[in-house]
């Protein structure tokens, strides 16, 4: 007999977007509306979700406390703590040295702050993307023992740096290498390197190798309070307040798409509560330029904060993230996070450039199982967004490589679909010669290649990721958690279900399924959104939207055949507060025929 979760929803094998709809876990039909649902949905999602019954409670509202494991299991977390407070208690001059994006700059700014509350200021290095590329360089690092760092603390970077540090290692200098990529089996030499995805890793570090660099960041403080208390050094000192820092953590772990699963749900969780406090002025100024009008939810982190942090590293001034984030003076902050708002709608500029061209190319990748694109003057600072662009839209891992010109070599950046590790194919290329450098994680990746070795790389990930994709595509599908008439569309229900928070990859966030409905209305809003009005059987109607969705085979047949005929909607649904009074809306991914 089939399983429950195989059997299609509605007898939905074929939507309008091509998928089959399948339950995520039970089956939650509510055609009455949702009187009494609220009670149940939230056990419902965690059930869903993989939580079993007698996790339910921990569940439901994740702290610190079920979920911090004792930092001292990971490899070299106690002689990298053990080095950095002898740095703290010997008063050395460290530096951090942190990568340029969101995970970098808020795993930066946390041992920053935190070296800060523990009464020891340290200084900090952000490469310029285009000017020095991802990962430390050995003359940077050389160059910043030479100014008198005797400690460097490498942050979202260094695993794979294995010339870089080798440098730093015979000019004399100590690097800590605090990390979250993929390792390979020979590491660099480090005085110690941190990251729950060493390949020696005990099975209870690797079960944590979904952290973002950040969340690694907070452990090791951890371990570097115990290691200074155990010394005597806060007898007549405070401790630093280390959960006043889980907004960074929060931040750092939404904006790098880590699995929200596990300790991160606590990270998160909390972290949205520091947040709220506005105690970090960059932090706060960073929301107000955002414009948010109320404390930023779990979405916010990563479609209004985290880009305008990314946006110095990728158009403007690698530092400006970790400056504003570290900042205490409030003019300062006010100032960096306009310049970061102001990048970031430049960065959405040169993204659709980008995106334009790249997208010209897919024709060519149609029989490719990992698309591929380049382009001479693609600006490097966005082809990590336009590859998850073209990823959504191909359902196809892809790799978005900026051609330069004058030096004949390409940076590539990479996003994968579920199933299919990037970030170890990467690896191996370079292992077979096909990259000059590379690295990354099961999702998302980042390289250097030759242009004359961009083709051989293509037919290289076509063939060695061939059945992983197949394999993938074939158990892509609509996971539904709830279906329900319109009139059970609600702002109550809504705010029910997102109780099962923080939700992202990992733990992905509820979809419903409305209907059966007519469309009242149907049309194009902005450049090619689908915006609906739908009415069903029981009398109510709601607003829905399918963004980038105009030109998909579902849009076309939303726009021009399906008027008169009966719909099943589904999709995310939302609180739309703009309006005198809240109002539930959809957020609409699929569709399918209801009759």
């Amino acid at each position: 007999m089939a399983s429950r979760a195989k059997i299609p929803v509605f007898g939905v094998t074929q939507s309008l977007s091509g998928k089959a709809w399948h339950w995520r876990g039970g089956n939650m039909d509510v055609q009455q509306g949702s009187a009494g649902l609220e009670q149940d949905i939230v056990t419902q999602l965690l059930l869903s979700r993989g939580v079993s019954q007698t996790d339910v409670e921990q569940q439901r509202t994740p702290t610190l406390r079920a979920f911090l494991p004792d930092p001292s299991l990971f490899q070299d977390m106690d002689a990298a703590a053990e080095r950095i407070a002898q740095a703290v208690l010997g008063n050395e001059a460290v530096t951090i040295y942190g990568d340029y994006d969101v995970d970098g700059a808020t795993s930066a700014a946390l041992l920053i702050r935190f070296l800060r509350m523990a009464g020891h200021d340290a200084r900090y290095y952000i490469p310029d993307r285009l000017l020095e590329g991802y990962g430390p360089s050995g003359e940077a690092l050389v160059r910043l023992g030479e100014e008198g760092s005797s400690l460097i603390v490498t942050v979202d970077c260094g695993a794979m740096a294995h010339d870089a540090l080798a440098q730093a290692h015979a000019a004399g200098i100590d690097v800590i290498v605090v990390d979250h990529h993929k390792c390979s089996p020979d590491l660099p030499k480090a005085a110690a390197l941190v990251n729950p995805n060493r390949l020696d890793e005990s099975d209870v570090g690797a079960a944590h190798g979904h952290l973002a660099a950040v969340g690694v960041a907070f452990l090791l403080a951890i371990a570097i309070v115990r290691t200074l208390r155990s010394r005597g050094y806060f007898d007549d000192r405070p401790e630093p307040d280390l959960l006043s820092l889980l907004d960074l953590v929060a931040l750092g772990t939404v904006a790098d798409v880590a699995a929200l699963y596990g300790l991160n749900r606590a990270f998160v969780a909390q972290g949205l509560k520091v947040m709220a406090k506005r105690d970090n002025i960059g932090m706060a100024a960073l929301i107000d330029a955002s414009r948010l009008k109320r404390a930023p939810v779990c979405s916010d982190l990563g479609f209004a904060l985290g880009p305008r942090i990314n946006a110095g590293g990728r158009v403007g001034e690698s530092t400006l993230g970790v400056r504003l984030l570290t900042t205490q003076d409030g003019d300062e902050a006010t100032r960096i996070a306009a310049q970061l708002s102001a990048l970031n709608e430049e960065r959405r500029a040169i993204e659709a450039e980008v995106q334009e061209a790249a997208e010209a190319q897919l024709a060519g990748q149609h029989n490719r199982a990992v698309v591929v694109v380049s382009g001479k003057g693609w600006h490097p600072g966005v082809i990590g967004i336009v590859a998850g662009r073209i990823k959504e839209k191909t359902g196809k891992p892809t790799l978005v490589i900026a051609l330069d010109a004058e030096n004949g070599l390409g940076k590539g950046s990479g996003r994968s679909i579920s199933g299919v590790d990037l970030g170890a194919a990467i690896i191996a290329a370079q292992t077979n010669g096909l990259l000059v450098a590379g690295g990354g994680h099961a999702m998302a990746a980042g390289l250097t290649v030759e242009e004359g070795k961009v083709a051989a790389l293509a037919d290289w990930l076509d063939t060695h990721l061939s059945k992983a994709v197949e394999r993938a595509s074939s158990e892509q599908s609509i996971q539904l958690d709830l279906a329900l008439a319109p009139g059970g569309l609600t702002p109550g229900l809504i705010e029910s279900m997102d109780s099962a928070g923080p939700f992202g990859v990992g733990w992905p966030g509820p979809r419903v399924a409305v209907g059966p409905v007519r469309l009242v209305k149907v049309d194009i809003v902005g450049t090619d959104h689908v915006r609906l009005i739908a009415s069903g059987q029981d009398g109510a109607s709601f607003k829905a939207i399918a963004f980038r969705a105009a030109e998909s085979e579902m849009g076309q047949a939303l726009l021009h055949g399906a008027r008169g005929r009966l719909l099943w909607l589904a999709g995310r649904a939302k609180i739309d507060d703009w309006a005198s009074r809240p109002q539930a809306e959809l957020h609409l991914e699929d569709a399918a025929w209801a009759d």
